[in-house]
């Protein structure tokens, strides 16, 4: 499979530029197009009021979004201006209020190869951050890019791959979704970290994987790690660091909620501390 269609969803005019800057890095090296949806977001929480007041609210919050729109549109436009001029892309538009920004997102990630998106933990974001990468993953069914407000390029071309291979079916799926990336990667590495005695690969963890992995071309290997610290995402960044990565792939893991999911709780921690960027898929 290779990535033909990539897609970014920016929803403020600050991180346009780290949005589009990396999905058209991805584009131009995959000779894809980039699809760009530029999100006003109606963030109100309609609960009590005042009584005739509601109507004001939501007038006020509904002309908040549309500026929204248009200046994160306007961020974006300025940010493609600074890209190579080969790159193909298209930009829609729109307002929703928060509730409805899973649907929307999901039915643009579902025709997608690959979403790539800002990291959505920092200072000053808000809940739509995270609530468009769950979607993308989890409604969508699509493979997340998740990008580092530093070194974002290093993902167009990584050439220091890690996997984090646990042998369940999201960090396969993962896996078979990086696979444009891994093949002209340098080098590959399986991280097991502290296989299970008695599981399936207890005799050569991450064996089968780089079997199938060394026959799609790629050139991998496997490391067994111990885990040596309390959290298995802190051993996993600090593998990460130790091998001077550029890119990490794993599994998205989520919890109920509702129909919906939310991003479990080694996912987010993963996303929270990590320096590179990271492919996910559920």
């Amino acid at each position: 499979m290779a990535y033909k269609s990539i897609l970014t969803v920016v929803t403020s005019a600050e991180r346009a530029e780290l949005a589009v800057a990396g999905a058209a890095a991805q584009a131009l090296a995959h000779d894809a197009h980039l699809d760009i949806l530029a999100l006003g977001v109606d963030r109100t929480q309609v609960g009590y009021s005042y009584v005739g007041s509601g109507a004001v609210i939501l007038q006020a919050a509904l002309d908040r979004a549309e500026q929204d729109a248009r200046e994160t549109e306007e961020a974006v436009r300025q940010a493609i201006a600074a890209q190579a001029p080969t790159l193909r892309w298209s930009l829609e538009s729109a307002v929703t209020q928060l509730g409805a920004l899973t649907d929307l997102v999901a039915q643009r990630a579902r025709f997608a190869d690959l979403v790539v998106l800002p990291r959505p933990y920092g200072l000053g974001l808000g809940a739509e951050q995270e609530a468009v990468v769950e979607a993308a993953l989890f409604e969508g069914q699509a493979p997340v890019l998740v990008l580092p407000e530093s070194g974002a390029g290093r993902a167009a071309t990584p050439r220091r791959v890690i996997l984090a291979w646990n042998q369940g079916a999201e960090a396969m799926t993962a896996i078979r979704k990086a696979l444009p990336l891994l093949q002209s990667a340098d080098q590959v590495n399986i991280a097991v970290i502290d296989p299970p005695q008695h599981g399936p690969e207890r005799s050569d963890p991450g064996g089968m994987l780089c079997q199938m992995l060394v026959r799609h071309g790629v050139r991998a290997e496997v490391s067994v790690l111990a885990r040596t610290l309390q959290r298995i995402s802190d051993v996993l960044a600090r593998h990460v660091r130790d091998s001077n990565a550029d890119l990490l792939v794993m599994g998205a893991y989520g919890h109920s909620r509702f129909r919906e999911a939310i991003l479990g709780g080694a996912t987010r921690n993963m996303l929270e501390q990590a320096e590179v960027p990271v492919l996910m898929a559920h």
